[in-house]
């Protein structure tokens, strides 16, 4: 199977690459056009465009500048240990061994803003562009209408490679959106994960978005091959519930301790 996951808005780029072999974004060209429209961008243009304080604006004005390919692990660095959002605190890829990171280079994706889709072992450099980010482009008012099919036909092309029927989507809505559901040559499972409160289940974003970098974990450490084996999954007291799932969704369910 193959999963995709959104990026994190949190990242480190302070501890050094990883001495373990690194890959080329495969839409790496559409990026460097993103790029150039980002480096006309004034500090105050992207806080008012991506919502962020002056400080933040001002690192991400220069981030866009410094930007510049080729990409070697002097300037760049692994996706999958370059984010720290969430997702990635569940997924915990510092602890990942060689043998499973070469799973996850096939079994993996994670969706991006700027680079499309990245592979765990892609090389990116630091940047903030958020999916759902209304930047006017040579293709449209908005990052959906830059990538149009382009991310889709990529996931495509990963399916092919890992002899995937089954795509689990992972990702925010925000970020799943760019995938055109319709044209991926896959059956499409959303797994969704709840816990108890208030005497209902219900969805508790910061455990949910956890439990989704748990799933990712789960499927690498299993090597899971299909949808069967992720009804056991049970990382962190979560387990399938069959009663709340449907062909689309395998909700996972817990109650915590008071």
């Amino acid at each position: 199977m193959l999963a995709v996951i959104s990026p994190a808005k949190k990242l480190d780029f302070e501890t050094p690459a990883k001495d373990f072999p690194s890959t080329e974004c495969a839409l790496l060209n559409e990026a460097e056009v993103l790029i150039k429209r980002c480096k006309e961008l004034s500090a105050s243009d992207i806080a008012s465009l991506m919502k962020l304080s002056d400080k933040l604006a001002g690192l991400n004005a220069a981030r866009f500048g410094e930007w510049a390919t080729p990409f070697n692990t002097d300037n760049a660095k692994h996706a999958v240990h370059s984010f720290k959002g969430d997702v990635y605190v569940g997924l915990d890829a510092d602890t990942l061994s060689n043998d499973d990171l070469e799973f996850a280079q096939t079994h993996l994706r994670i969706l991006s803003g700027l680079y499309g889709l990245l592979r765990p072992l892609d090389l990116m450099q630091a940047y903030r562009l958020e999916m759902g980010t209304k930047l006017d482009n040579s293709r449209g008012k908005n990052l959906y209408d830059f990538w149009e099919s382009l991310i889709t036909n990529t996931l495509n092309d990963a399916l092919k490679e890992a002899k995937s029927e089954v795509l689990v989507n992972l990702a925010s809505t925000e970020y799943f959106k760019a995938v055109k559901a319709k044209n991926v040559n896959a059956q499409i499972i959303t797994p969704v994960f709840k816990d108890y409160k208030n005497g209902q289940y219900k969805i508790i974003s910061f455990y949910a978005k956890k439990a989704r970098g748990l799933m990712v974990r789960y499927m690498i450490d299993k090597r899971v091959s299909s949808p069967q084996e992720l009804e056991s999954f049970d990382y962190e007291g979560y387990q399938y519930n069959a009663e709340l799932s449907s062909a689309k969704e395998m909700v996972f369910t817990r109650k915590l301790e008071d």
